[in-house]
């Protein structure tokens, strides 16, 4: 998704713009993307929830599935992105934040490759005093919140991952002819899950997690969804080659 992600300066981006985001062609190949807890109610929805794993990080992360194979997002056509809800990560594009050398600091990056930064088009990125215009405001604060939201993610994965909630994920789904594996990620258990203790069901409820667990296994239904979504997808294929 991104190209190039560098930091905002005044030397390098004095003159920049960006324009509104009115295509996802540079998000048609994106299988997975990330999300935070904050988003899986509305997700849920959508989008099946998985969780990967960062073995060199020894950590786990949520992302949603928007297709069955590597390289195609099943959500975008025509260039629009065909749901009720885009995750905030794609949202944020053509920013995000980078970690500085500081503990708990931030720095504002741009993907100056991105086709939505130019010199024409678009609000400035500085205004004509050479101080950050209003779209780094609303940025900054945007991207700050979606930090805060990614520490509660954070500390959500690290609480079930403690509490051997994660179980690798085994799914074959049939997709026209063609039986898929779905695999590589993981799945909070729910037989362990419903095992719980009430001590320790009672503790997940004062963290705010049971609703982020619900959300998530009943997200689990979507993969139906991706796979009507690729039927249709290779029908429509087959069809535009036998013309």
């Amino acid at each position: 998704m991104f190209k190039s992600i560098v930091p905002i300066t005044k030397e390098r981006h004095l003159n920049k713009r960006v324009r509104p985001v009115d295509n996802f062609d540079f998000v048609k190949n994106v299988h997975i993307a990330s999300v935070m807890v904050h988003e899986f109610s509305r997700a849920s929805s959508v989008y099946p929830i998985v969780f990967l794993e960062d073995q060199a990080k020894d950590a786990f992360k949520p992302v949603v599935l928007t297709g069955l194979e590597e390289g195609t997002n099943l959500f975008i056509v025509d260039n629009k992105w065909d749901a009720s809800y885009i995750p905030a990560i794609i949202r944020r594009y053509p920013f995000a934040l980078a970690n500085t050398n500081e503990d708990g600091k931030f720095t504002i990056c741009i993907d100056e490759e991105s086709e939505f930064v130019n010199d024409e088009e678009g609000e400035a990125i500085f205004d004509e005093n050479g101080e950050a215009g209003e779209v780094i405001d609303k940025v900054k604060k945007y991207l700050t919140e979606l930090q805060q939201m990614e520490q509660f993610t954070t500390e959500f994965c690290e609480y079930m991952s403690k509490n051997n909630m994660f179980t690798p994920l085994n799914m074959k789904v049939r997709v026209g002819d063609e039986v898929k594996n779905i695999s590589g990620a993981y799945v909070i258990n729910e037989e362990r899950f419903n095992a719980l203790s009430d001590e320790k069901f009672l503790e997940l409820r004062a963290k705010k997690y049971t609703p982020v667990i619900y959300s998530h296994l009943s997200s689990l239904a979507q993969v139906e969804r991706l796979v009507s979504l690729q039927d249709t997808r290779n029908k429509t294929k087959t069809e535009v080659e036998a013309v």
